[in-house]
């Protein structure tokens, strides 16, 4: 078992959704709405990394966050390293392939709330703010908190994209997923094995735990 390469997946998973979270919320809010002019092109946009292969995807991202782009050369000039071939650079990569997976469920979860509810909490005087943090959160949780796990599982076994921006060094971009796609090259199918099993296990545990907590919280929340 490579547990660095684990722990350094763990660790991409953990960021990604920690910022993919307020994106999720407020980006699914705002596509929820019937009101948003060019709302399809939007939703195109989002849903660009599920139809494009990973590899087209992940070579226009090694673009646009290399040294010979705006965003590379001023992370670079802020910070000394190039943003490429880096966990950074994975992590932003990470953020941006999952656009998908965290906004989707989100905006069907904001679309089911009723729109008189809004109505209602408008006419009491509460600002947007407030109702989405008192009005369509509390509805629409299931939906987020089924985005980030989504999310957090998505991350955990990406392959392509991590090897087009982030290469496979060791303890900075060699995630598992990377590490088995090593061991099999190596006709190591036992540690393979190993590692896949654990990955399965991982995410296995992960979803199941979250279905139980929302039908638990589901039940207290209920009339």
């Amino acid at each position: 078992m490579d547990w660095q390469a684990l722990f350094l997946s763990l660790s991409l998973a953990g960021w990604t959704v920690a910022l993919l979270l307020p994106v999720s919320v407020l980006a699914g809010r705002v596509l929820a709405s019937p009101r948003l002019r060019a709302r399809g092109l939007v939703e195109g946009l989002v849903m660009l990394p599920l139809v494009l292969p990973p590899t087209v995807f992940g070579y226009y991202l090694l673009v646009a966050l290399g040294r010979g782009s705006p965003l590379g050369a001023l992370w670079e000039e802020l910070f000394g390293a190039p943003l490429v071939f880096s966990f950074s650079g994975l992590v932003v990569a990470s953020v941006i392939f999952n656009l998908p997976f965290a906004i989707q469920p989100a905006q069907r979860a904001f679309e089911a709330v009723p729109a008189g509810l809004r109505d209602a909490a408008a006419t009491c005087g509460m600002s947007p703010l407030a109702t989405l943090w008192r009005v369509d959160l509390p509805l629409a949780w299931p939906g987020v908190l089924t985005a980030m796990v989504l999310t957090f599982a998505h991350t955990l076994g990406e392959f392509g994209i991590v090897l087009m921006v982030g290469g496979a060094i060791p303890g900075e971009t060699r995630t598992i997923a990377i590490a088995i796609y090593d061991r099999v090259q190596a006709f190591d199918m036992g540690a393979a094995g190993a590692m896949s099993a654990a990955l399965v296990a991982i995410s296995l545990a992960t979803i199941s735990i979250t279905f139980l907590l929302s039908a638990r919280l589901g039940r207290r929340l209920g009339p």
